[in-house]
């Protein structure tokens, strides 16, 4: 058997998934597979708490809101990011992207784009004994996404757009007897976005930005071709409004508001033992009975499909719609450009304490010279439980080339 650094991978893979949080009456955490679907790859929105569905196009849409594409001020980019993950215990795991996105047709209505996302865990060294001389076999688990979309207008104000998405995940080791061979699976996602024209107010002007984008929706992922033990896609539903405070050619400030809620089923609740004899204590076999009968709940939840989970998602918490509010995240931010390039950025992102306990600030910046852009994100957790990118700096290179569009 391997030791402890198979257990470590094992660990590290729990700390992964944002959503896990070590308390004993927070049993229903909803938990998914894949969760690096998630993860702010882009250190503009990572700077503004994680949003980007409602926020102005960008070179990053892909992850966020892909109908903002076709309202992209320049026919093409690209852009890549990193992103160091739990640098607290490791200097070797992180998130990569790469994405490209072209806007074309008649006046520049329709856009494509892909992107790559992948999560590498690091080099696992795995000993079957516990010799340090032991020449150890050396495995690097990862996970990836493979993206493309297509985005139309609808109208001069309105547009939306589809998104297919090919996930990979090869965490599985193999230890020479069972089936390390990687899961897969496809989703895809349905986005739509709103930008106002520039209206005149008294002392400046303004623009109102809107967008939703149902994301990861697809079948469930599976190691081992069990119904019992495949994992929910992070399947989310993104919802956000903004405004730009246009106040001259040199100033404007742009202030974002989002909400998310994943569209899973929510986890069964643990079933406490009751003393049905009145002796006062809990015996062995009514321990039993309420262990079975939280194996069944759990056996059942399993059994859901992907696509009445989806449904399941807004009316199935234990405790009613007060806890169905519980699985609601928010966040705000704001950014400032100063003649289209010096940004800064501020956010915030609170996640109930019942529900995950996240809760942290971000700043960022942005810095804009020709076709060239570079943006950096910082984050503070404002938590009791820390964050796997808990003071961690996430940087991001954008290049814009191709003709301008006028912003109307």
């Amino acid at each position: 058997m391997y030791k402890m650094k198979k257990i470590a991978l094992l660990l590290t893979l729990v700390v992964v998934s944002q959503f896990a949080k070590a308390q004993e009456d927070n049993s229903r955490v909803i938990t998914t597979g894949v969760p690096f679907l998630l993860i702010a790859a882009d250190a503009r929105s990572a700077g503004m708490a994680d949003m980007g569905v409602a926020t102005s196009a960008d070179a990053f849409s892909q992850q966020y809101n892909p109908a903002k594409y076709a309202f992209s001020l320049q026919k093409q980019g690209f852009s890549v990011s990193y992103t160091p993950y739990l640098t607290s215990i490791a200097n070797d795991i992180s998130l990569g992207q790469i994405t490209y996105y072209n806007r074309f047709g008649a006046e520049g209505r329709s856009a494509f784009a892909g992107s790559l996302r992948f999560f590498g865990l690091g080099d696992i060294e795995l000993r079957e004994t516990g010799d340090p001389n032991e020449v150890p076999r050396v495995v690097n688990p990862n996970e990836l996404a493979l993206d493309g979309s297509y985005s139309l207008k609808l109208s001069e104000r309105f547009s939306m757009a589809v998104a297919g998405r090919y996930i990979r995940s090869s965490l599985k080791i193999n230890d020479g007897s069972n089936d390390a061979s990687a899961a897969s699976t496809f989703a895809v996602d349905v986005a739509g976005y709103y930008q106002s024209e520039e209206v005149a107010y008294n002392d400046f002007n303004g623009r109102w930005r809107a967008g939703f984008n149902f994301q990861n929706l697809g079948p469930k992922i599976s190691y081992d071709n069990d119904d019992l033990n495949n994992n929910f896609l992070p399947a989310n539903m993104r919802l956000g409004g903004g405004f730009d405070f246009i106040f001259d050619e040199y100033n404007k400030i742009g202030v974002t508001a989002e909400i998310t809620k994943l569209l899973v089923p929510t986890p069964p609740a643990l079933v406490a033992a009751i003393d049905a004899d009145g002796s006062g204590a809990i015996e062995p076999a009514e321990q039993d009975i309420a262990d079975d009968a939280y194996a069944q709940a759990l056996s059942d939840y399993r059994k859901i499909s992907w696509t009445e989970g989806v449904f399941k998602s807004f009316n199935d918490a234990p405790d009613g719609f007060s806890e169905e509010l519980k699985e609601f995240t928010w966040a705000l931010g704001a950014e400032y450009w100063y003649q289209d390039s010096f940004a800064m950025r501020l956010g915030f992102f609170n996640e109930n304490e019942l529900k995950g306990a996240r809760k942290f600030f971000t700043l960022g910046a942005g810095f804009k010279y020709n076709v060239v852009k570079v943006d950096v994100s910082y984050l503070f957790s404002a938590s009791k439980v820390r964050n796997p990118l808990e003071n961690t700096l996430r940087f991001s290179l954008t290049f814009n080339f191709g003709d301008n569009f006028d912003e109307l």
